[in-house]
């Protein structure tokens, strides 16, 4: 694959003005796909959550999952969009391998949510709304392994697998209308309003919203205008980009390559284009195909799925407090500063915090462990932070520091026992005796026999060289193996001194 030329993006920005579109693909975390009774499940052995029905075998009739259409309304209720008060299922006709009944069953001109809005918030502290044409409902397609080549893509590859376990998994798109206006930030546009989609699917509990597993996903749409021109630009769709640096990477690529192109008097194609993590680069997929090119037409098999205004209000009545909203209060109850609730934030530690303040931990307390040691034997392990410890355990662990239980050196050692499977951090610290000697007896010998042991130290400490009880300090902490209150030592050390 050649590889593209890019212009630098500042002067790309000067010369052009980015016009973007976010396509974002929402798997549900329903039970059961979304025609079928099959399971709904991640990482299941390949074909075996499949039926007739997702297969498109002969005879094969769908019926709608009932949880799925739920989950479809609270989403567009949160997005801020309006119920339809009648919607339909269309087949959305195209042939690919992972397309077993070679239709997708997905909403066309009827979707169930339609005209909402999304604010986000840059790290600059601008606000940007973003405005949702639609969300609609659809089942999702099976799975490629290509094999052979280097990239695992399907250019070069030997042949290809499919797996038929996602198709039919229940889906919501969100599309947003034409957003313009994003000018530099075009590329943290892209993060920052599909970490808002998965921050707000997340606090539903409509879907796992993992991204490294494809439950949510982001195809993304982004075209050039020449400044001073009204003329919009030739767009093209990088499909499927599953994570938000990938997200914000894409965009970025897409506007330089795009203005060099332009700059040089080329003409972009309208075509869906590949993301490639491991060179930050795209490369073309398929001439993009417009809605008459798929010949929609309404799903024979399916009712129109009508909700009545009762149960949408009731669902209205279940929404939680939104994603930016929670942040704001968390930001004022915890007295935090912008910057370290963005340290915590970024960090997507805020349930973990939320849940440990709970738990009895101080604010401060909370943000040190959780973003300082525990995020650094997370990195280490290569594991999400949250699934080392519980917030209840962290929570104990700074009652015991608060206490004069450990110091914070001790209590690291507790945390990795805890992390080990060794039990609550009491527990720990009564297993590995790790709790301070409090005991001013023990603490005293070890000082004299130190002192003993230094006199010239002794001699300096009495001379007003406070800084020298430092020597005799380190030698204490090292015969209590850590296990004393370097404070107390240092009170102690100079009081036996003046003796």
């Amino acid at each position: 694959m050649a590889k593209a030329d890019l212009m630098d993006y500042d002067k790309a920005l000067e010369l052009f003005e980015p016009v973007l579109g976010f396509e974002v693909h929402v798997e549900l975390n329903t039970a059961t796909k979304m025609f079928c009774g099959c399971a709904n499940e991640f990482g299941s052995g390949a074909n075996t959550n499949t039926c007739p029905t997702c297969l498109g075998l002969p005879g094969g009739l769908p019926q709608v999952n009932e949880k799925a259409i739920e989950s479809s309304i609270r989403l567009g209720l949160a997005l801020g969009c309006d119920i339809a008060e009648s919607s339909r299922f269309a087949r959305k006709n195209y042939f690919y391998p992972d397309l077993a009944k070679d239709f997708q069953t997905s909403q066309y001109d009827e979707p169930i949510a339609h005209d909402g809005v999304v604010t986000i918030e840059l790290e600059n502290g601008r606000e940007l709304r973003i405005e949702i044409e639609r969300a609609h409902m659809e089942e999702d397609a099976g799975k490629l392994t290509h094999v052979g080549g280097a990239t695992g893509r399907i250019q070069g590859a030997d042949y290809s697998l499919v797996d038929f376990n996602r198709g039919g998994v229940p889906l919501v798109e969100i599309v947003t209308k034409m957003i313009e206006g994003a000018e530099a930030d075009a590329p943290e546009v892209g993060r920052t309003y599909v970490r808002a989609i998965r921050d707000l699917v997340k606090a539903l509990g409509v879907s796992n919203a993992r991204m490294e597993e494809g439950n949510v996903r982001c195809d993304a749409n982004v075209s050039l205008r020449r400044r001073g021109s009204s003329e919009l630009g030739t767009r093209t769709e990088t499909k499927n980009v599953n994570s938000l640096r990938s997200i914000e990477r894409a965009v970025r690529y897409e506007i330089q390559r795009q203005a060099a192109i332009l700059d040089a008097g080329g003409t972009i194609t309208q075509e869906t284009r590949h993301w490639h993590e491991d060179t930050g680069t795209t490369s073309a997929g398929r001439p993009k195909s417009d809605a008459d090119d798929y010949r929609y037409f309404p799903e024979p098999d399916l009712v129109p799925v009508a909700p009545s205004r009762e149960w949408v209000e009731e669902l209205r009545g279940t929404l939680p407090e939104a994603p930016a909203a929670r942040r704001k209060r968390l930001t004022a109850e915890w007295g935090f500063t912008a910057l370290e609730f963005q340290d915590v934030d970024n960090a997507e530690l805020l349930d973990e915090l939320e849940a440990t303040i709970a738990a009895g931990a101080t604010p401060a307390a909370a943000r040190k462990w959780w973003t300082g040691e525990i995020a650094r034997l997370a990195n280490a392990q290569g594991v999400p932070a949250s699934t080392l410890v519980s917030p209840q355990h962290v929570a104990e662990l700074a009652g015991l520091v608060d206490a004069g239980t450990l110091t914070d050196r001790l209590a690291r050692q507790v945390l990795e026992g805890v992390i080990a499977g060794e039990g609550a951090p009491q527990e720990v610290v009564d297993a590995r005796g790790l709790a301070v000697v409090s005991d001013d007896g023990a603490l005293i010998a070890a000082i004299d026999e130190a002192l003993a042991a230094q006199p010239d130290v002794l001699e300096k400490i009495r001379d007003g060289k406070v800084q020298a009880a430092g020597a005799v300090i380190g030698a204490v902490m090292k015969a209590m193996k850590g296990q004393a209150d370097a404070a107390r030592v240092r009170e102690l050390v100079l009081e036996r001194a003046s003796q």
